[in-house]
């Protein structure tokens, strides 16, 4: 009996890991006015700072500030403990990436980013970090948490 009970544990554990054991990717679908401005040359800089703590972030990437106003979703629409979540799991391994020159791109992965999640940074800053970790992972193909970098 109790071999039988093991059998059908292992046979429901089985098929529970294969579920979840799929192939492939599907990908991301882009906008036409995503691949604007992906497509943009110019350098857009974007001052990411909050005057009440003296926080800055300064991102250097063209077409962001274009996809910022025009497809992301607009301030307020998510929480600062929302943005503040997401961005402890982006920031962690956008890091370890940093850290990884030769299994990912170093003309990606430049500089790490000092984020300390016990400071509150503001919902600005957090808001634009967020949003622009989105716009990167769109950009490039690339995935730096367990979500899909959904517009």
């Amino acid at each position: 009996m109790k071999k039988y009970i093991f059998t059908i544990s292992f046979l429901v554990l089985l098929m529970f890991s294969m579920a979840n054991c799929s192939g492939t990717k599907k990908a991301i679908a882009i906008t036409d006015d995503e691949k604007t401005a992906f497509s943009q040359t110019e350098g857009d800089t974007i001052a990411i700072k909050d005057d009440k703590t003296e926080y800055e972030i300064i991102i250097i990437e063209p077409g962001f500030n274009f996809w910022l106003q025009s497809i992301a979703k607009p301030e307020g629409y998510y929480s600062q403990s929302y943005l503040e979540n997401r961005n402890r799991i982006y920031v962690a391994e956008w890091n370890a990436r940093v850290l990884q020159p030769y299994r990912f791109s170093p003309n990606l992965y430049e500089l790490q980013i000092d984020y300390n999640p016990n400071i509150d940074y503001g919902y600005e800053v957090n808001y634009k970090l967020y949003n622009y970790f989105i716009y990167f992972q769109r950009k490039y193909n690339q995935r730096l948490g367990p979500f899909v970098p959904r517009v």
